[in-house]
C-alpha cells in the first residue's frame, strides 16, 4: 500500500525527534507550528520500537551513530509527554497530549484531514446533520469552513446550529462515527467524555467563511435561535483578535475610537496588543496613552468588557464595509 508523502515526512520527523532525545526534541518543538506539533506528537506516540535499519535509513545524513547498530526502544508516550512539557509548558502540554491520545485511533477522521474539501463534502453530505457536525468539529476550522460552504443553505444552517450546541462526544459515539467513515476504532477506549464543539468551534469555522455567505448563514441561525447567533457572533472576533489586524487597519480603527474608551479597554488587554496599538500612534499620542493607563486606577472588569464590546462593534462595522481586513477569513478578493 502506497504511503502518503506527507505522512511519510511526518513519520521521518517523528523518528528524528525520538533520536534527538527529550531535550533536543523539545528545543525543535519550540520552532514548530501548533498544528505541526500535534501531527508530529500523534505519530511519535505510535512508535513503540524503531529498528536500527529504519533509523539508519531516515537519519543517516544527520546522525553518525545510526550506522553503529543503534535502535530506538523507549517509552514513546512518556518521551512525547516530556518533550511537549519542556517545549510548551505543563498545562498546554497536558491538554495537547490528552487530545492526541484520545484521537490516536480515529483513523477515519484522520483520513479526511488529508482530503480535498470537495471530496469530503461529497462523502458526508447525505449523512445526518448531527454526524456531519461531529465530523466537522474534529477537522481544522479552515477545512471545516470550506466543506460547509459546499452544502446547501438549509444543511449549512442545521449543521452550524448542531456544532454550536455540541459539547461532548462519548468514546462509543466516536467509534460509531468512524464506522460511518468505513473505519472502526482500534485499541481501548476510556470512559471519559471528550469536550468538543460548542459556540467556540462554531465561531472558529464561521471565521473562515467569506463575508457574504457568512452573513446569510448568520441570518438563518438568528431565525432559529437569536441567542445562539449572538453568542457565535461574540466569539467570532474578540478584542484580543485585534492584534491580528495589520497596521493600516489598526490606524483606521483608532480614527473611529474615542481615546477614553480605548484606555479603559486596554486595561484588560495583553502587553503585545497594547504595544501594537501604541506603535500605530504618533509618539506623543502613544506616550500620553501610556501615562493615562498608568495613572488610571482600578477599573471593574464589567466596565473593561463593556468598552471592549463597544470597540468591537466599531471594528466589526469597519470589517463589514471593507475598511479593515481580517486575516484568515476566506472568500475575500485579491488586491494588487
Amino acid at each position: 500500500m502506497a504511503t502518503n508523502p506527507n505522512e511519510s515526512s511526518v513519520l521521518k520527523a517523528a523518528i528524528l525527534m525520538l533520536a534527538l532525545g527529550e531535550e533536543g526534541a523539545s528545543q525543535v518543538m519550540k520552532h514548530v507550528s501548533p498544528r505541526d506539533v500535534q501531527k508530529l506528537s500523534a505519530v511519535m506516540t505510535t512508535l513503540r520500537r524503531v529498528e536500527q535499519a529504519t533509523v539508519a535509513d531516515t537519519l543517516r545524513d544527520f546522525f553518525s551513530y545510526a550506522g553503529e547498530g543503534a535502535s530506538l526502544n523507549i517509552d514513546t508516550d512518556s518521551f512525547t509527554r516530556n518533550v511537549l512539557t519542556q517545549a510548551l509548558g505543563q498545562e498546554t502540554a497536558s491538554g495537547l497530549f490528552e487530545r492526541i491520545l484520545e484521537n490516536k485511533d480515529s483513523e477515519g477522521i484522520d483520513n479526511l484531514k488529508w482530503m480535498d474539501a470537495t471530496a469530503v463534502a461529497d462523502i458526508i453530505r447525505y449523512e445526518h446533520p448531527q454526524i456531519i457536525a461531529t465530523i466537522l468539529v474534529h477537522l481544522e476550522p479552515e477545512q471545516a469552513s470550506q466543506i460547509l460552504t459546499l452544502f446547501n443553505e438549509d444543511l449549512r444552517k442545521d449543521t452550524m446550529l448542531r456544532i454550536s450546541t455540541l459539547e461532548e462526544v462519548k468514546p462509543q459515539a466516536l467509534k460509531e462515527l468512524n464506522v460511518v467513515l468505513a473505519r472502526l476504532l482500534s485499541g481501548a477506549q476510556t470512559s471519559t467524555k471528550k469536550q468538543i464543539g460548542g459556540i467556540r468551534a462554531a465561531a472558529d469555522i464561521m471565521n473562515y467563511i467569506g463575508q457574504a455567505p457568512q452573513q446569510v448563514l448568520m441570518d438563518r441561525i438568528k431565525e432559529y435561535d437569536i441567542e445562539i447567533a449572538e453568542k457565535i457572533n461574540d466569539e467570532m472576533f474578540t478584542f484580543d483578535d485585534i492584534i491580528n489586524i495589520d497596521d493600516r487597519g489598526i490606524q483606521t480603527i483608532l480614527r473611529d475610537v474615542q481615546s477614553d474608551a480605548l484606555v479603559t479597554a486596554l486595561k484588560g488587554a495583553s502587553a503585545e496588543l497594547r504595544e501594537k496599538i501604541f506603535k500605530n500612534m504618533s509618539s506623543r499620542a502613544a506616550d500620553m496613552m501610556r501615562d493615562d493607563l498608568e495613572n488610571k486606577g482600578p477599573v471593574k472588569l464589567s466596565e473593561v468588557e463593556a468598552q471592549q464590546k463597544e470597540i468591537l462593534i466599531v471594528v466589526r462595522g469597519l470589517i463589514e464595509d471593507g475598511s479593515v481586513m481580517l486575516p484568515g477569513a476566506g472568500g475575500g478578493e485579491d488586491y494588487l
